[in-house]
């Protein structure tokens, strides 16, 4: 950053850090113990598609990547209201460690190959046995997480979010601005 942009009021944008979606499997582990939720074993990855053969030969590529493994289910495409693609990949939900290695892996053959700006947030589905899902977002132009958790349409549980965050403090790099916490309504895998 230059001496005008700093006179301006302009920062440099936080750089994304991929390498955090490995410390998901910890916080999962700390997840479970402290608030009775477990991985689900889906992820998923949402960016909005661009145009052209470039773009579709580098989906191509990264869903032939993670479906290489005969014993993992075929990656899932799907495109939402407002126009997001996501990919969902399912994994054993004890295998949060493979599950967060898939996420980046797409994230990282996104941003290789030109198409970083496209990248929104990847997520992890956790579940409670009471049927409440939550899911830990990582927002990849923050660089940080944060946790959604749908409680039915339309409604968040404010309270669980404000407790996963509170359990994950010292583990993840959690957002601090709760503007950012978006509602990620019709996400799959929640």
């Amino acid at each position: 950053m230059g001496f005008w942009d700093a006179i301006r009021g302009r920062r440099a944008p936080r750089q994304a850090n991929l390498d955090a979606l490995f410390g998901v499997p910890s916080a999962a582990i700390t997840l479970e113990t402290g608030l009775g939720i477990r991985a689900t074993g889906v992820g998923s990855v949402c960016f909005r598609a661009a145009e052209g053969a470039a773009f579709a030969a580098t989906q191509q590529d990264i869903e032939s990547l993670l479906e290489a493994d005969p014993r993992t289910p075929p990656v899932e495409r799907t495109v939402d209201d407002f126009g997001f693609t996501w990919l969902v990949v399912r994994r054993d939900p004890a295998d949060v460690a493979g599950l967060c290695t898939d996420l980046h892996a797409v994230n990282v053959l996104l941003e290789e190959q030109g198409f970083g700006p496209a990248l929104l947030c990847s997520v992890v589905g956790f579940a409670g046995a009471d049927g409440r899902t939550v899911g830990l977002v990582y927002l990849y132009k923050q660089g940080t997480f944060y946790p959604f958790a749908p409680a039915g349409p339309q409604q968040r549980d404010n309270l669980l979010e404000i407790n996963v965050r509170d359990q994950l403090a010292g583990e993840l790099p959690v957002e601090e601005s709760l503007q950012r916490w978006l509602a990620l309504w019709g996400a799959p895998g929640l």
